[in-house]
């Protein structure tokens, strides 16, 4: 949401197109196969021995900053700052740092949304045209559960040609509908997932029609101020937000300030920002009725085209159920992953764009439930003649989600396009394995018995994709 040699990696056209891609990446990690096998589970001190080993390793070699916080039953198991806040007044993170969140705000819309149904405002089960003006024809059929669940068929803005330009300027709501309204949907409504962060932005907009309130003012009445979550809001960059993280980027292996970001682009599918602290409230009162009845929790929790419920991604991990959701916006990098079966809670907020937030965090699970993993560790690239790299040029796909990976040899560079939303240089590890430096990223090319291309496996913060050669 950066084109170099074999050798060196930097991500194309900057770091918006690393941020885009964020909720992918984390869709694409919770549909992944995870490891089984487990011992016995480690005793609370093992537990802060080993996560702190983790950290420290993901420190040094990714240069990882941000807040981390492990729970259980509700109560923090591990809950610490790493690297800088604030890079240039050396301002370092702790659990009170605020984090822009990204997609993770999409379960606060969600449970807004909710919230306004308990209450007889609206019904999920509405047409979106019923609080929507100048709704184009192909809306028609489109309702409610269809923007929660990523099935209505309408593009993501984020997905836009024009999208880098068009996050600096402030953006009405009337802007972003006549951008949205024009374009022709990519499938009927209900017929298949596809991520779209334009249905949670109209979300937002259907929000304040049912309340009558501005969308930040219903979440502050009905979710942060009921829960006590004193610094969880919706951004604005002219505002004073005490303990704010600046946001970084890498490029080409160093750190840099993040590109800016209007937030009223993003809005109701990605403007807001808190705290590990704070997402512990959040995540307590989910096991309890304080918001919502049993019945709109569970409503919220099934899943439904591919995994995707209101706002959240449940799967399984561990050979357990895990409801989780990541987020990828500029600057930041953020994870959090619920088992609810074992009241365990995992949260990763990281001040660094394209940070392994969600790898990170199915690693700090694998360590409590004493499962199999892997740290973080320094990768050496080689040089691979031009004629091995050529033949790996091709289009791929990933059957689920549906993703193409496009690789590309210009210029002495090897790229992989992944869902023309993430454009990856990369460096060879060995003849078939290639991985960028800039974000968890690696793909491995196969080949049949007589030595042709057939396909790769993406692995991709945390997760294993194999994709077959289509072109």
């Amino acid at each position: 949401m950066r084109h170099a040699a074999v050798g060196t990696v930097s991500v194309l056209k900057g770091s918006p197109a690393l941020a885009r891609a964020a909720a992918l990446v984390a869709i694409c990690a919770l549909l992944a196969s995870s490891p089984s096998a487990q011992s016995a589970a480690p005793t609370t001190p093992e537990i802060r021995t080993k996560v702190e080993e983790y950290i420290n390793a993901a420190v040094r070699v990714n240069g990882f900053s941000g807040s981390i916080l492990v729970a259980k039953n509700g109560q923090p198991v591990v809950s610490k700052g790493y690297g800088m806040a604030n890079i240039e007044l050396a301002v370092p993170n702790t659990p009170q740092t605020v984090f822009r969140l990204g997609s993770i705000t999409k379960q606060f819309t969600a449970m807004a949304i909710v919230i306004l149904q308990e209450r007889d405002k609206l019904r999920v089960s509405d047409p979106i045209c019923k609080y929507l003006t100048e709704c184009p024809a192909a809306w028609q059929p489109i309702t409610i559960r269809h923007l929660l669940t990523h099935t209505s068929g309408i593009p993501s803005y984020t997905g836009f040609p024009d999208f880098p330009r068009a996050t600096v300027l402030p953006t009405s709501a009337a802007e972003m509908v006549g951008r949205l309204k024009d374009k022709p949907l990519e499938f009927e409504p209900g017929e298949k997932f596809a991520y779209s962060n334009s249905g949670y932005y109209l979300l937002g907009l259907i929000i304040e029609r049912a309340s009558g309130l501005p969308y930040a003012d219903f979440l502050e009445k009905s979710i942060f101020t009921p829960l006590a979550m004193h610094h969880t809001g919706y951004d604005n960059s002219s505002r004073i937000i005490r303990n704010r993280a600046a946001g970084y980027a890498r490029k080409a292996g160093e750190t840099v300030n993040a590109a800016y970001m209007d937030m009223t682009v993003p809005y109701a599918a990605g403007a807001l920002y808190s705290t590990t602290e704070d997402l512990l409230r959040w995540d307590r009162a989910l096991y309890t009725n304080t918001l919502v009845s049993q019945k709109s929790l569970d409503e919220i929790f099934t899943p439904e085209k591919d995994g995707y419920g209101y706002g959240w991604i449940i799967g399984t991990r561990f050979d357990r159920q895990v409801i989780a959701h990541g987020g990828g916006i500029y600057g930041f990098a953020t994870h959090i992953a619920r088992f609810p079966a074992d009241r365990l809670t995992v949260i990763v907020l990281s001040n660094v764009e394209g940070a392994s937030a969600s790898r990170m965090a199915n690693d700090l699970a694998a360590i409590v439930f004493g499962a199999p993993y892997e740290l973080p560790r320094e990768r050496r690239s080689i040089t691979v003649e031009p004629g091995v790299l050529e033949q790996y040029v091709g289009t791929y796909k990933i059957a689920a989600p549906p993703v193409e990976v496009v690789v590309t040899y210009e210029s002495g560079s090897m790229v992989a396009d992944i869902g023309g939303q993430m454009k990856l240089a990369l460096a060879a590890e060995s003849d078939t394995t290639f991985f960028s430096r800039d974000v968890s990223a690696q793909i491995t090319f196969v080949k049949d018995a007589a030595g042709q291309v057939t396909g790769l496996t993406l692995r991709m913060d945390g997760s294993e994709l194999p994709a077959q050669r289509v072109k």
